[in-house]
Order: C-alpha cells, then structure tokens, then sequence
C-alpha cells in the first residue's frame, strides 16, 4: 500500500513532502551548537545545511531513484544530461541561521528539461510550504489546506539582496538603489537575506525583490529556481537585472508583484548605469 501511494504522488506532491522532512531537521537543530564548514570566504555551511540535505536527498531518491539530483552541498549526481533533475537547497540562510535568526527557508525545485514544473519553498519556523506545479501557486499552513498565493504591491516593502558578490558592479550596486530619492518615494527596503522572501512576493508579503548576484533559473539554480517558480506560477511579473528574461541576459533578478513595480524597479536600476542595457 505505502509503495502504491508513493508510485502516485504527484512530483509537486513530492517537492512539498521533501522540503517538509528537510524543514524539520532544520528546526530540532535549531540553537544547537553546530560545526561549521568553510566553502568560500565569508561562507560556510553548518552540520544541520548538512543534515537537512541527507534528509531531502534520501525522500527524493527513494520516490524517484531515476531522477538526477543537485544538491547545494553534496553537489550534482545522475546523469550530465539528465531530463529530470532535482534542486534542493537545504537551508537558504545558513548566516542568519547560525546566529540564531530564524529567517531561512528550505527549497526543492524539479527541473525538466528547460523549465520548472514543481517546486516548493518551506519556512521551518512558521510551518508554512509555499508550492506550485507549474501552473498555479499555493501555501499550506501546516496541515490545513491550501490557499492560492495572490501577489499584492500593497505592502510596497521590496526585499533587497546586499551580499556580495556583485557581478554588475560598478554600474549597478543594490545600496545605492535604496539611496535613490526614487525608491525612497515609493518603497520601504528590507533586507533578509534568505530566498525566503522570494516566496514572500508571491505570497504578497513584500512589492518586490531584487538582487545583483542572483543566477536566475539558468536551468539549475539551487537557490532561486523554487522562488522563481512560485512567483512565475502566482502571476508575478521576474526578470534579470537587466529586464531580459531569467534565463537569458545577464543574470540577477527583479521579481515584482505587478507590472508596474516591476517597471518602477527596472527604471531606477537602469537609471543607476548600464547594468540596465
């Protein structure tokens, strides 16, 4: 019986389900006094990072064992070319995270061919799972029911990306955009540094969000392929910094709820120097 319901899970179904068992690690090993390993300059990951992706792995190799794999620390496994292949960032604010913070998400993406047909983003803390199958978007409070994400600029907070590094620079460089009598007329920056708040703009909790160093959907960014796949599927209006397609173009991102934030938005990052084209 367990075997059939497993064969008939739907791969959004699967998405939410992994995100949910990874969430879980992230939140027991929460306040825990936790190794820490070195990746880049400024940049670790923690031994729940660590656990957290054991965890996801392990749920989608079971359902899918011949679907391809990437994960953020364990790297890419299956075949080069694969058809299918699974993104999973085990922990999006792994700095926020060790000291403490518990603004950080879980996300899982499937990649098919060239585009994203399911992903999900969870919040460990709130119990939240924000989840599309490509078409629509949904979040899911625990274990209640599903609610469409409905994007709004009414907030107008944007979520702005500060970490380095900045690809763009010196044309464009995200402080100066908060700077901007522009922006300072029309929004309110807020800075969490988690792809958490990419799923915020579809959930209509933040106007927009933008980062400089951002890939894109590049086919198989681990960390913004799930975000980008919820605001895609909710109707939010996502581009590169440049205006071009997420797939194409330069890279970063601008992802608004509307068209005309997204318009507002893209005219001051043009404004700024010739990131903008």
């Amino acid at each position: 019986m367990v075997t059939m319901s497993m064969s008939m899970e739907s791969d959004a179904q699967l998405a939410v389900r992994a995100v949910r068992v990874g969430a879980a690690v992230v939140r027991e090993m929460y306040g825990e006094s936790l190794a820490r390993f070195d990746k880049s300059a400024g940049d670790f990951a923690t031994a729940a990072d660590l656990a957290a992706e054991e965890a996801i792995l392990g749920v989608l190799r079971a359902a899918r064992p011949e679907d391809a794999v990437t994960g953020e620390e364990s790297g890419a496994s299956g075949a080069a070319g694969a058809e299918r292949r699974w993104l999973v960032d085990p922990l999006c604010g792994t700095l926020n995270y060790a000291v403490g913070s518990m603004l950080v998400a879980v996300n899982v993406a499937l990649r098919v061919g060239s585009g994203i047909t399911a992903a999900a983003s969870a919040d460990p803390f709130s119990g939240e799972v924000f989840w599309t199958d490509g078409a629509h978007a949904w979040v899911r409070a625990g274990d209640g029911a599903d609610e469409r994400l409905v994007p709004s600029a009414g907030s107008r907070l944007v979520d702005v990306n500060l970490d380095p590094p900045f690809p763009h620079a010196p044309g464009f460089r995200a402080v100066e955009l908060l700077a901007m009598p522009g922006f300072a007329a029309g929004y309110r920056p807020r800075v969490i540094s988690s792809t958490l708040a990419v799923a915020w703009v579809a959930a209509g909790r933040r106007a927009a969000y933008v980062t400089d160093g951002g890939t894109g959907l590049r086919l198989d960014s681990v960390h913004f392929a799930a975000g980008i796949a919820l605001c895609e599927a909710a109707g939010c209006v996502v581009t590169g910094i440049d205006g071009r397609p997420v797939h194409t173009g330069t890279g970063g991102l601008v992802v608004a709820a509307d068209p005309a934030t997204h318009d507002a938005l893209l005219a001051l990052v043009r404004g700024l120097g010739p990131a903008g084209g």
